[in-house]
């Protein structure tokens, strides 16, 4: 199984928060910074105000599919943080992709759509 590209250390996501831009929708936050790098990475935070551990999870496991499906019509060399709100907490996975494509659109980090198939 292939590793997932993900932001794990708690000094990466500060750097991200403060140099970082936001957006936000009704569902979810998300931080994008320039890295250079030749891939993206993404961190997922979930704060316990959301539920319990099962609910959190599911959240992470949501937003890292929309991410994998979703990578190759990102640009390369981002980190992404994904912030979940409260009222991400019983959506389903369509909602939750919509969410997150409509984020990237406003970072503008969305690469050709065409390639998606």
């Amino acid at each position: 199984m292939k590793r997932f590209n993900s932001l794990k250390k708690n000094r990466d996501f500060q750097e991200i928060y403060r140099k970082g831009k936001s957006y936000a929708n009704r569902y979810l936050v998300m931080y994008v910074m320039d890295t250079g790098r030749h891939d993206t990475r993404i961190g997922i935070s979930v704060s316990k105000k959301i539920g319990n551990s099962v609910v959190r999870h599911r959240f992470v496991r949501l937003v890292r599919e929309c991410f994998r499906l979703n990578q190759d019509i990102l640009e390369d060399g981002k980190d992404i943080i994904v912030v979940a709100r409260a009222a991400a907490r019983d959506k389903k996975f369509d909602e939750m992709e919509g969410a997150f494509l409509h984020l990237c659109g406003l970072h503008n980090i969305l690469g050709n759509r065409s390639e998606r198939v």
